[in-house]
């Protein structure tokens, strides 16, 4: 992707950023909570508006002013923290789930230490015997910035497609 800025997107610097999103999806799949925060900038903003059903062509069907979460690096530590503990019975027997990755695009920003990253996303879960699986899927952007000479994720905006989330709760992490 070309913004006509002089920094370039080297097929080097493709590998790095989607590795990253590549080992968060590990982190996730595998719950190693704790390392998927140090993949979070320390002032993260994590958001997934939610998608309106709207008629016309073209209308933008995103909330401006609603989101099914907005949560900061302190926030998702409360939460990742909880599932660690015995009050989190919704992942008790723990869910199988998987996040796949794709489509990553990434877009410079003008600041050689960070990048816009959009990537498309599919989560997949099932729970304990049963035959129903949840799923999620939908679009991320990204911004990716070098802190420390480390890649972190700075901020996320996931635009889910579903109008109506029929997974039965949010613990899990996109």
């Amino acid at each position: 992707m070309s913004s006509g800025l002089s920094i370039q997107v080297t097929p080097e610097l493709h590998y790095e950023l989607a590795n990253l999103l590549y080992q968060e999806a590990y982190y996730l799949d595998n719950r190693k909570y704790k390392e998927w925060l140090e993949l979070l900038s320390e002032n993260l903003i994590y958001r997934m508006p939610l998608r309106e059903t709207v008629e016309g062509v073209g209308a933008d069907n995103i909330s401006p002013d609603m989101a099914f979460f907005d949560e900061t690096k302190i926030s998702l530590k409360t939460r990742v923290n909880r599932l660690y503990t015995k009050s989190a019975w919704v992942e008790n027997p723990a869910t199988r789930q998987r996040h796949f990755i794709s489509n990553v695009m990434i877009e410079p920003t003008g600041d050689p230490n960070e990048y816009k990253v959009r990537s498309y996303f599919l989560f997949k879960r099932s729970r304990g015997s049963t035959h129903d699986i949840e799923e999620m899927f939908g679009e991320r952007n990204d911004i990716i910035r070098k802190e420390n000479n480390e890649w972190k994720i700075a901020e996320r905006t996931i635009f889910p497609d579903q109008a109506v989330i029929t997974t039965m709760n949010m613990s899990m992490f996109l």
